[in-house]
């Protein structure tokens, strides 16, 4: 008997303290430039994500996942910008940045993508989105801050989430 792990279909990523170490609307200063290989903000500030991110979304990619951003930002434009010039556009099928209950994003990112929401995985940094989410059935791994996204994260979230369809 061939036991299938069960994978989601949409993995959906925050921004803030979850891809990147700070909130881009208070932290840094929009906009945002590429100097010589380094993005910098208006005040000259060199602005960094956490070390794995682009390994992790390149991987995930090639290993078919669809990937998806869902971040509560008022810096809309800013965290665009970073996106784009920390060159992840080319991962993301799907991009719900604006402010507001994550619930909002779900629903948005369910009609757009066909998915269920006990289909996606989420990462996020806050806990109150794992109680909002919860309720409308996407499982969210908890990001520690200090570390953000790395393989170790993202394994013990798929692991999470086969776990939980075996449950079912």
């Amino acid at each position: 008997e061939i036991i299938m792990n069960p994978k989601p279909k949409l993995i959906v990523f925050d921004l803030d303290y979850t891809l990147w170490p700070y909130w881009c609307d208070t932290h840094i200063c929009a906009p945002f430039k590429m100097i010589s290989g380094i993005v910098k903000d208006s005040r000259g500030e060199t602005v960094v994500h956490y070390p794995e991110v682009p390994q992790v979304l390149q991987q995930l990619q090639s290993e078919g996942y669809v990937l998806a951003v869902a971040s509560r930002t008022g810096e809309v434009r800013g965290a665009n910008q970073l996106i784009r010039l920390f060159e992840w556009e080319k991962y993301f099928t799907y991009n719900e940045i604006y402010p507001g209950c994550k619930i909002t994003h779900f629903k948005k990112l369910k009609k757009l993508s066909g998915f269920e929401f006990h289909e996606m995985l989420f990462f996020d940094d806050e806990r109150r989105n794992q109680y909002d989410l919860k309720k409308i059935g996407v499982l969210m791994y908890l990001i520690d801050e200090s570390v953000g996204v790395t393989q170790d994260v993202i394994k013990k979230g798929l692991r999470q989430f086969a776990a939980r369809a075996a449950s079912e």
